[in-house]
């Protein structure tokens, strides 16, 4: 394979990659070319075998930050921040606990891996490509997850700077906003009538996303046919904020 889309002889680390929209922008990236380290805190072995043999697992917990921007590999030529974790409460009654587990894993955690990437990038020289996974909630308040709203608008600005920063060293930093996509952590929301109708009826697409259709827009970033595509949060919603 060969293009603009061609990810052959690149080696890329999708964190969260154990299901979800990790899995499969793990699996997306695979199918490109690329070779995949599929990280998470759990086992992404289901990860490996979907990947057809061009991807390998490696256990990070973003939970602690540091350590696991110093275990990033120092080769790499692409870099996905997925992982994150939400905590829900009322403002009033949201604890310190989780305000500080929450910004650890999407905040801290982004930046730190960021800015392993970068030096290594830029002390080999090679360039790369950063992808950042925000949220429908970088760009609104929502209910009940003041962390969670906080870190994903932060992630929007370190996307940013990095890319403000770095776009000279020949190193891309972009994010993909996803809408609601059918996972795990939206079953709750799907399985409730009411609020799934609400939600559908706000879509304009009239249905809920997919995680390969999150894979197909990071795979796009990563990919040379976005060579001039820095800075850029790219909304993957179904036209939610267009409503």
């Amino acid at each position: 394979m060969s293009g603009p889309f061609d990810l052959s002889g690149k080696r890329a680390l999708v964190t969260g990659a154990n299901t979800g929209i990790g899995q499969a922008i793990a699996v997306g990236l695979a199918e490109a070319g690329a070779h995949v380290i599929a990280a998470g805190r759990r086992s992404c072995a289901e990860t490996v075998e979907k990947a057809n043999g061009r991807a390998e697992e490696m256990i990070l917990d973003l939970a602690d930050p540091v350590a696991a921007a110093g275990a990033l590999p120092g080769d790499l030529d692409i870099l996905v921040n997925n992982a994150g974790i939400i905590r829900r409460a009322d403002s009033v009654d949201y604890t310190e606990a989780d305000w500080d587990d929450v910004m650890d894993v999407n905040l801290k955690a982004v930046f730190l891996m960021c800015q392993a990437f970068g030096k290594a990038a830029i002390a080999a020289g090679r360039g790369g490509r950063i992808v950042n996974i925000a949220s429908l909630l970088s760009f609104q308040g929502g209910i009940r997850v003041p962390a969670y709203t906080a870190s994903k608008h932060g992630v929007a600005g370190l996307t940013k700077i990095f890319a403000n920063e770095w776009a000279g060293q020949g190193i891309n930093v972009n994010a993909v906003a996803p809408g609601y996509i059918a996972t795990n952590n939206t079953e709750a929301l799907r399985d409730d009538p009411e609020r799934s109708k609400a939600i559908l009826d706000r879509i304009p697409a009239g249905r809920w996303g997919d995680p390969a259709d999150i894979a197909g827009a990071v795979t796009f970033l990563c990919t040379p046919a976005a060579n001039y595509v820095t800075g850029a949060v790219l909304n993957v919603d179904g036209g939610w904020l267009a409503r």
